[in-house]
């Protein structure tokens, strides 16, 4: 713990091929031996009073909390990072409006020539199922196709992007000619609460997975700061691999267990598609068949 306090300045993950994560700041300061999970107890109690209460009865509580999503005091505590991403991450990220952000600015600054060049291996298929994203990966020969390409387009992109700089256009305009692999950067600050929503959703194996190494990241290097609240979340998040169930779901259960037929499940009594594929996703994890209806 006392090298997260002393060296805040070298807490730095590198993401993608040029972009990182770095913790640049925690709330509340902390003395070494010390985590940040104090703070979220002493406001769920309400106390300015140190050593009341032990440590597992802390734990205890830092669970309950998130186990009954009591989440306000998981706000007590505050990450600011320094990030650097491709602007279409960047995109994706501010999505997430809990958080302040101070983004590098193209109107006053020139952007840099600096573009996300994805690995021959990470060139993705679109999905045929998931509109949103890829999940095979493509022929050597296409993806290698895709990544010439895209190298070309980054560097007569920027090349036109100066020149047009040097005839004097505006830079709030002639950065509309830059692609949106380019870099940017930011200074990000964010509650814990709001932090673990932002990491449930994007450390999750659906997301893209260009914004899943940042978020994976900012995990790591919280950890050690809030060990006792990580290890409950990770526990209790329905991304973590726990999961909630439905009305719908439980009535099927009841249902299961007064049938009492070995290895199945009945199907929800709804006619969405998605529900029952939910529902029958659930059942596996207790080694339940879900019959057709």
């Amino acid at each position: 713990m006392h090298d997260v306090l002393t060296n805040l300045d070298t807490l730095q993950i590198n993401c993608l091929d040029k972009g990182f994560v770095k913790l640049v700041d925690a709330m509340p300061r902390l003395v070494p031996g010390t985590t940040a999970d104090y703070a979220i107890v002493q406001a769920a109690r309400v106390s300015y009073g140190d050593g009341t209460k032990s440590v597992s009865e802390d734990r205890g509580l830092i669970r309950y909390l998130l186990r009954h999503t009591h989440t306000t005091p998981f706000e007590m505590v505050e990450f600011k990072f320094h990030c650097k991403m491709p602007i279409f991450v960047a995109r994706q990220w501010i999505r997430h409006r809990t958080a302040n952000v101070n983004e590098y600015s193209g109107r006053y600054s020139v952007m840099k020539d600096e573009f996300y060049i994805p690995d021959l291996d990470n060139i993705r298929q679109q999905s045929k199922t998931n509109k949103q994203g890829g999940d095979q990966q493509m022929s050597t020969m296409d993806a290698q196709g895709f990544l010439d390409v895209l190298n070309e387009t980054c560097d007569k992109a920027y090349a036109t992007y100066q020149e047009y700089i040097e005839k004097g256009v505006a830079r709030e305009q002639s950065r509309m000619i830059l692609p949106v692999n380019n870099y940017t950067e930011w200074y990000w600050k964010i509650d814990l609460h709001n932090l673990f929503h932002f990491l449930g959703l994007r450390c999750d194996k659906h997301a893209q997975m260009e914004i899943r190494v940042f978020a994976d990241a900012m995990l790591k290097l919280i950890e050690p700061i809030v060990p006792v609240a990580v290890e409950a979340w990770n526990d209790y998040h329905d991304h973590r691999g726990a999961i909630k169930l439905t009305r719908l779901e439980i009535e099927a259960l009841q249902r299961y267990v007064g049938w009492n037929v070995e290895g199945h499940a009945p199907p929800l009594e709804s006619d969405n598609s998605r529900e029952q594929a939910e529902w029958a996703e659930k059942a596996k994890l207790f080694g339940l068949t879900v019959l057709p209806k």
